[in-house]
């Protein structure tokens, strides 16, 4: 099943169900008004939505309108939660590297995890709207999971059934600012803006037999003003599964339906595959020639994000975004 929050001037849009094919769709909302309702009350819910889905793919709504990706916010616009992990600890490893900093034995085995701003995501086709180019503007492509209520203390084999949905997200990082917010030891927060979701959110079953242990075996693609940069696997170096991150993140607590787990920028250890951020690549370029030669985005840059099955075919839609010029520089 996808699904789809459409604009309608309201903080949470209208929830709608979305052909397999991304062309057409039905708003929900004599069963379900917004995704965070859907969520509530998932066990519910979900079979009702299932019903439109299974008409739409047969051309049998009755209530179809054609399916206009600019018209989407976020799947989830708001969001209870929103914890990102670093999944793929080669990131980590080059940005360590890069540095001439030694990666703690421990990244192997205990995830990274940072909670973010979940008050005001950014639509798939909005701009980036920021205050300074040199702020240094990253996008970051990952994969992220939305959840039903987990339970404090839940295991990774019980955390597989909670997650609901899946997403593409570009996390939006200020490169030049992480340093300093770094440095006083609390972590990030200027430095990570409104982050960025696909389209559409689907069901796990959608992606059949490349959703596997907890991980996405498909290639995640980047293009950076028209050129493609990165289409690394998701499924392969992937050191923490979706389960293991809810597992991590629900040690102390519980998480509530509605939460948002992200996998961290995609990476594989095969240089060849591209990259999924602008810093992984200078980080390359450091290692080898002793400084970086990529500049980050520039006001008027386009970042592209997709991830296509095995025939070729968009799954979540695509993250399609310029970098804007907003108000302030006041770093």
């Amino acid at each position: 099943m996808k699904l789809a929050t459409i604009k309608d001037g309201s903080r949470d849009g209208q929830l709608a169900v979305v052909s397999r094919d991304l062309k057409t769709a039905q708003l929900a909302d004599a069963i379900a008004p917004t995704m965070q309702a859907a969520l509530d009350d998932w066990n519910f819910i979900a079979p009702q939505l299932q019903e439109i889905y299974e008409q739409l793919n047969s051309g049998k709504a009755y209530r179809a309108f054609d399916f206009d990706q600019k018209n989407c916010m976020a799947p989830l616009p708001r969001a209870f939660q929103w914890a990102d992990g670093s999944a793929y600890v080669n990131h980590v490893e080059l940005v360590r590297t890069a540095r001439n900093a030694e990666m703690p034995e421990s990244f192997w085995h205990d995830p990274l995890m940072y909670q973010g701003g979940s008050d005001d995501f950014t639509g798939p086709n909005d701009d980036i709207v920021l205050g300074s180019e040199e702020w240094g503007i990253d996008f970051e492509s990952e994969i992220a999971v939305i959840t039903d209520d987990v339970p404090m203390g839940c295991t990774p084999f019980d955390a597989a059934s909670h997650i609901k949905l899946l997403m593409l997200v570009n996390d939006v990082s200020l490169r030049n600012l992480i340093p300093a917010e770094l440095a006083k030891g609390f972590g990030f927060f200027q430095s990570k803006p409104a982050s960025s979701f696909s389209p559409v959110a689907v069901t796990p079953d959608e992606l059949a037999t490349a959703w596997m242990d907890g991980k996405v075996h498909l290639p995640l693609r980047s293009s950076w003003n028209g050129k493609l940069v990165g289409q690394p696997n998701a499924g392969v170096d992937m050191v923490f599964s979706f389960p293991q991150l809810i597992a991590h993140l629900t040690k102390t607590r519980n998480a509530r339906a509605g939460t948002i787990i992200g996998s961290g920028t995609v990476s594989n250890k095969d240089a060849s595959k591209g990259y999924s951020c602008i810093a992984e690549q200078r980080c390359l370029e450091t290692i080898a020639n002793g400084a970086a030669a990529t500049p980050f985005m520039q006001f008027g840059d386009t970042i592209h994000i997709e991830m296509l099955d095995v025939r070729g075919k968009s799954i979540f839609g695509a993250i399609d975004q310029t970098v804007k010029q907003g108000p302030g520089k006041k770093a």
